[in-house]
């Protein structure tokens, strides 16, 4: 098995930067890869409720149906229930309600 050290010194001794960014982009396909396993199947249609860890505070609880990805798969539309529509709008704060505007 190859040590931390080796790869260090592999990826000092290599020749130019074309050759460092093909590296790179290897080393990220590969975390992608290992990460993929832990993360929940997300896919357009699915319905779901967003997750105490969101922000801000008054999205959390809402339901609805999950849209699109972006590009990168990393984050997705979330259309809203016609009640949790209702549900948010009633939590909008006034001061505010530029932030998040509704329609």
């Amino acid at each position: 098995m190859t040590t931390l050290d080796e790869v260090r010194t592999f990826i000092r001794d290599l020749p130019d930067t074309a050759t460092v960014a093909s590296l790179q982009e290897e080393a990220a396909s590969r975390l992608l890869e290992l990460d993929e396993a832990r993360r929940p199947v997300i896919t357009p249609g699915r319905t779901g409720q967003i997750n105490s860890g969101i922000r801000p505070a008054s999205l959390r609880g809402l339901t609805g149906t999950v849209q699109q990805p972006n590009r990168t798969g990393t984050r997705f539309d979330f259309l809203l229930t016609e009640e949790a529509t209702t549900r948010l709008r009633h939590r909008q704060d006034p001061d505010n309600a530029s932030r998040s505007r509704m329609t």
